[in-house]
């Protein structure tokens, strides 16, 4: 994107250009195009810190290193601009990311690696903000993420047409590590095992 820098005589810039793939981070929904951040004080002088370092220290990093660095320094960016005027925490930024969050984690709860590092990856929320918003309904990521693969396991386990699905490939499906654990979670949420519902083909009572 073309760049006008206008300072005094004899000031530095750094310049930190930002794929445009992170525009669904909450950086660019909630910050106006030319909008100022205090990189003074607080998180911003560490922000500004880490970019001063961070060409520094260019020629010595790999690539993945450098990447890593500048991903870091994306998320405080996105915190910091969120922060300002804290509307993550406001009731209403509240309930837009728990309900990204759960419609993320309803869409992929069949992935074994979906954790709360993995929901804030691909919403561009960090995970203190994705726990906030869903402590303050009640409930955390593991636990959302549970419930739906229990769901998920339900649903399965009730479908006629599926009935031929081993309980092992009935946990690959539904996320979870193994057998057993689907079995332990199972009974543990709905007091029967997989089996015994399927066998009684209703839903329990809980």
């Amino acid at each position: 994107m073309p760049l006008d820098l206008r300072q005094s005589t004899g000031a530095r810039a750094l310049i930190l250009s930002i794929p445009a793939h992170t525009g669904d981070r909450a950086l660019w929904r909630y910050s106006r195009p030319a909008a100022r951040l205090n990189l003074a004080s607080g998180l911003g002088r560490v922000v500004a810190g880490m970019v001063t370092e961070l060409a520094h220290e260019r020629a010595t990093l790999t690539d993945t290193e450098f990447d890593a660095v500048c991903d870091r320094v994306v998320d405080l960016l996105t915190l910091l601009s969120t922060d300002d005027d804290g509307p993550v925490r406001a009731p209403g930024r509240l309930e837009e990311v728990e309900a990204l969050a759960r419609r993320h984690i309803r869409e992929h709860a069949a992935d074994p690696g979906l954790d709360t590092a993995q929901i804030s990856r691909a919403l561009g929320w960090s995970t203190r903000q994705i726990q906030l918003a869903l402590q303050h309904s009640g409930t955390t990521p593991r636990e959302l993420i549970r419930q739906e693969r229990l769901r998920m396991a339900r649903e399965l386990l009730l479908d006629p047409v599926q009935r031929h699905l081993t309980i092992d490939e009935l946990a690959h499906r539904t996320g979870f590590p193994s057998a057993g654990a689907l079995s332990a979670a199972f009974r543990r949420y709905c007091g029967l095992s997989p089996r015994e519902l399927r066998q009684s083909g209703a839903a329990p009572a809980s």
